[in-house]
């Protein structure tokens, strides 16, 4: 009777550690628009990775790719309800809750990854990501989606003249309806799950985003023109809700933020070293590829101009002024 009695006990004992152990484990969803293999997702299977071994098994990140939780907008409301732990995505689309990020997407802002880099990971970038706190997300670090180019079906183009008329798929916010509309094409603002069925009905001509993401989402099988243009440069924001971020430990917390910016690193890497090859993945897809020449870049800066003008008053003037400060030391 006493040994089954001390058996009992130490049962019980042994399911009271399992549930404690159980009730420590948080699990976080991680969503993005990008598919299975494209640089961002490697990022974020490499964060869940480190979370993994960084926090003992104690928190555990789920992956969803390919808008598998729904379009960007809806992410962030889930976000903010605290019903999606983590997302990455675009951080000019931030530009609805706090205006400054609508900076990251003026055109021709950097000249190189090099740039990009040293504006998003030092004061400038974290303090844009410290606006979006009193919105209810936390900034972790910068991905990045890379510079964008433009694809169609209609024509080969190889002069800024030959944008005008085309339908456009645009990010859905003001600048990038501006900076299309200044070039005479016609923007069609959609989310990017819906890219994909809106240019193989041919409710759009074409569209712009970097080479992984045209590769990743085989817009090759419904485009037929990809144009290097270069006019953008996408960081992506990895952000994780304000709600599940305040119910965590500390040490948790540094958990999240060490395995982010370890991520981050490893993520551009990929995302740059990846980007040739995948120019030759979409010219076997059959895609004709075409190298806007130096003069019509020129003249496609030059079109830009009143919009950068536009979206700085928007925008906000310290705002601006910081971001061209920094380029102008880092181009010193």
């Amino acid at each position: 009777m006493k040994r089954f009695f001390l058996q009992a006990v130490v049962a019980a004992l042994a399911l009271g550690a399992l549930g404690v152990a159980q009730a420590q484990t948080r699990t976080i969803k991680f969503a993005n628009q990008n598919a299975k293999g494209h640089p961002i997702v490697l990022g974020m299977e490499r964060f869940a990775e480190l979370v993994d071994k960084k926090s003992g098994g104690r928190l555990k990140v789920q992956v969803f790719p390919g808008g598998a939780l729904g379009s960007d907008q809806a992410n962030v409301s889930a976000l903010q309800g605290g019903t999606l732990e983590m997302a990455s995505m675009n951080s000019g689309i931030f530009a609805n809750l706090v205006k400054d990020f609508a900076i990251y997407d003026f055109p021709f802002l950097f000249g190189n990854p090099k740039e990009a880099d040293a504006v998003v990971d030092g004061p400038f970038g974290q303090n844009l990501h410290r606006k979006l706190e009193e919105k209810g997300l936390v900034g972790l670090a910068y991905y990045e989606l890379g510079f964008r180019e433009l694809t169609n079906s209609r024509r080969p183009v190889r002069k800024v003249e030959d944008i005008a008329g085309l339908k456009l798929r645009v990010i859905p916010n003001p600048i990038n309806v501006d900076w299309v509309t200044a070039l005479g094409a016609n923007p069609t603002p959609l989310p990017f799950p819906e890219l994909y069925a809106a240019l193989e009905q041919k409710a759009v001509d074409g569209q712009e985003n970097p080479v992984a993401t045209i590769r990743g989402a085989k817009l090759y099988e419904v485009q037929k023109y990809l144009t290097m243009t270069n006019h953008q440069y996408n960081p992506q924001s990895v952000v994780i809700s304000k709600r599940f971020w305040d119910g965590l430990a500390e040490p948790d917390r540094k958990v999240l933020r060490e395995a982010a910016a370890e991520s981050a690193a490893y993520q551009r890497t990929q995302s740059r070293a990846m980007l040739q090859s995948g120019v030759e993945d979409l010219r076997k897809g059959g895609m004709e590829i075409v190298e806007l020449p130096p003069a019509e870049v020129a003249k496609l800066r030059e079109k830009m101009k009143p919009v950068i003008a536009k979206h700085s008053a928007t925008v906000g003037e310290e705002t601006v002024k910081a971001m061209m400060s920094e380029l102008a030391k880092l181009r010193k």
